[in-house]
């Protein structure tokens, strides 16, 4: 199993978290039943999972990747924020409207597919491994 090393979340965006568990949207809940215990070949993902100062809709650890739905609350300048603060900690986001509900089938191809990207961020070298910068003579 795997060690987190994460610190303790605020109480207040726990608590906030919570809350949006408990009164999700009708697309959100249509989504949560084909993520769940990893249903989606077997990518774990979290609902309403805080990455202060942000509530991700769904978040899943393994690939970095943030899935949310837009709602009426969400501009496109917040939106923006939000993805380059999220960008800045390597988590890649994904942005779905009523999709989720009217194409559900092609919304989870979508984040399958994300998933199976590859990401942005290159995984470091080895100790030892690349380029040899010294000239030799």
């Amino acid at each position: 199993m795997r060690e987190t090393t994460n610190p303790p979340l605020p109480s207040r965006s726990r608590n906030f978290a919570r809350r949006l568990r408990q009164s999700q949207t009708e697309a959100e809940i249509r989504l949560w039943t084909f993520l769940r215990g990893s249903r989606l070949s077997g990518f774990k993902f979290r609902r309403q999972h805080p990455v202060p100062p942000y509530v991700l809709d769904f978040y899943c650890d393994d690939a970095k990747l943030a899935v949310e739905l837009d709602g009426s609350q969400h501009t496109e300048v917040t939106d923006l924020e939000r993805t380059r603060a999220l960008q800045s900690k390597g988590i890649r986001v994904r942005f779905w409207d009523n999709d989720a509900l009217s194409r559900t089938e092609a919304v989870l191809e979508a984040i399958l597919a994300s998933l199976r990207a590859p990401t942005l961020t290159p995984t470091p070298l080895p100790v030892g491994e690349g380029l040899n910068t010294r000239a030799d003579p």
